[in-house]
């Protein structure tokens, strides 16, 4: 049996991109009627598996469906990789953390497009965003307290400081 042929298989990317020592640092498919089309009205979305990542894509497939021609490119950051690492793991993470996400965009016949890059959350979220070009960013928050917000940070706060698109988050 072919890797292909097996249910969990990650299809080859569209694109992949390495930094200077050669790792794996990007990589992006295409879902079905995600071909890029000048003009049209693209929104970002972080996923990162959770229940309110998920929310955040329903949100995301409503304020597309408004728009003629709109899309959703998905985005989900992975911790640092080693370089060995880096070439299986990070399709494979990426790919299982947004499968749900990506059913959702195919039954709301919202074209889409997946990319996983590697590093640090928001500040990702926010450069990804910006190369795209991204109407923009759509979030979901889990509603930490003011004191784990405090302690443990909020990849939607840092969002919201780093990006120069509009930010919605979504509980």
């Amino acid at each position: 049996m072919t890797d292909a042929s097996t249910p969990n298989a990650v299809p080859a990317p569209v694109l992949e991109q390495h930094d200077d020592i050669g790792r794996l640092v990007a990589v992006t498919w295409h879902g079905a009627g995600a071909a890029d089309q000048p003009g049209s009205p693209r929104w970002l979305v972080a996923v990162d598996g959770s229940a309110c990542s998920l929310r955040a894509v329903e949100m995301v497939a409503g304020l597309a469906a408004l728009e003629k021609g709109a899309g959703v490119d998905v985005v989900h950051v992975q911790s640092w990789l080693s370089k060995e690492a880096a070439d299986i793991e990070l399709p494979r993470r990426g790919w299982a953390a947004t499968a749900q996400a990506r059913q959702l965009l195919d039954a709301a016949s919202v074209p889409w497009r997946l990319h996983v890059v590697m590093g640090e959350g928001a500040p990702q979220i926010a450069s990804v965003a910006d190369a795209l070009g991204s109407r923009g960013i759509v979030i979901g928050s889990r509603g930490l307290t003011a004191t784990e917000t405090l302690l443990l940070g909020s990849v939607a706060y840092r969002v919201v400081h780093l990006a120069r698109q509009p930010v919605l988050i979504v509980r």
